[in-house]
């Protein structure tokens, strides 16, 4: 009998090295996996990297292979000819600039055409050597409080997150990738860093609807995938975000109308452990209404997932739907390629005449 799955699993897991090995292979291989998630240590150069991406998809063309790839200081590949792009606070700072234009809105409109250069490129660049998605943009509004969120984030007011991650969402499409907005409802207010600790944000519900969630309200369909955040906030639900029927359920799938997939972050960060085991995390997620779980870092957690997690037939087919989504729909220049293009010089050249590169 063939083993081969209908479509992506949902556990989206990481590999080791900078290429597979045998128990790389066999987690790719089972029917729960669908997706993996490379990190800086899986990226020496560009032919190594397309090397690894098209040993992944000869296993499971119908993983989703993808990465954290923001720009700043979360950007795993920076070397070998990729253009390491600004923190997305650069774009909010050229759109407060003051310029003698007799257009009053000049420079929100050049930091917009910015954003889409910085979305062209991280798409295009990541594309050509095999990676189909990148976990961006960070929506998250920067009240001065997150250290961990800092200067991934566009800017303290929600119209200005909303306008450049909607220009930036457009050069991501131009460069047939998705996005994902992260990390709702927002986790910018509260101080903890969930990777080592559980921070807790004891706003209101209303405080939060009218800030922090606006940027995933006006998005709206340009939003094709959201991540929460492993945040507590107490006065909404005792479960942090991403556990949360309240929050995925009925906030984001039914009031605000998301179609789109829901990934849960790292079941491996301290922000996580609330849950329990990885297993009663990942079950916790999936129930809350995510379509998807990662789990980084931690081989041995991977394997307790890929043999105790139990999904139901129709959770499985509906998040096989919204995966498959996020795909990209069009073969990828290659680098040669994509170096000749010019769409893709005009997007360098643009960064470069704002000095964000």
């Amino acid at each position: 009998m063939s083993k081969t799955p209908l479509g992506p699993g949902p556990i989206t897991l990481d590999v080791v090295g900078l290429q597979l090995d045998s128990e790389d292979r066999r987690r790719i291989l089972d029917p729960l996996t669908g997706g993996v998630i490379l990190f800086a240590r899986n990226f020496a150069n560009r032919k190594q990297l397309t090397q690894l991406t098209a040993e992944i998809k000869k296993l499971r063309p119908d993983v989703l292979i993808s990465i954290d790839h923001e720009g700043g200081r979360v950007q795993r590949c920076k070397t070998d000819g990729f253009t390491h792009l600004p923190a997305m606070r650069k774009l909010g700072e050229l759109w407060s600039l003051k310029n003698k234009s007799t257009h009053a809105a000049e420079s929100a409109a050049l930091a917009m055409a910015a954003a889409t250069a910085c979305g062209y490129i991280l798409a295009s660049e990541l594309r050509a050597c095999g990676v189909d998605f990148s976990f961006t943009p960070v929506l998250d509004l920067d009240f001065s409080r997150s250290g961990v969120i800092g200067d991934r984030s566009f800017s303290r007011d929600p119209q200005i997150v909303f306008a450049l991650a909607k220009s930036l969402n457009e050069g991501l499409r131009l460069g047939d990738m998705a996005n994902c907005g992260k990390h709702f409802p927002g986790h910018g207010w509260a101080e903890a860093d969930s990777h080592v600790a559980i921070p807790v944000d004891e706003r209101s519900l209303q405080e939060i609807l009218n800030d922090d969630a606006k940027p995933y309200e006006w998005l709206d369909l340009s939003l094709a995938a959201v991540m929460p955040a492993h945040v507590i906030y107490p006065k909404v639900d005792k479960n942090p975000a991403g556990f949360s029927k309240v929050w995925l359920h009925s906030i984001l799938r039914q009031e605000l109308g998301f179609e789109g997939v829901i990934f849960s972050d790292d079941l491996s960060m301290e922000g996580a452990s609330v849950a329990g085991s990885v297993v009663k995390g990942a079950e916790l997620a999936l129930e809350a209404g995510c379509d998807a779980v990662l789990i980084c870092n931690r081989p041995d957690l991977a394997d307790q997932l890929l043999a105790q997690l139990k999904v139901s037939s129709t959770k499985r087919a509906e998040s096989i739907l919204r995966l498959n989504r996020l795909m990209p729909k069009s073969p990828a220049l290659t680098w040669d390629e994509l170096q000749d293009q010019a769409e893709y010089q005009h997007a360098k050249g643009l960064l470069k005449q704002f000095q964000l590169i």
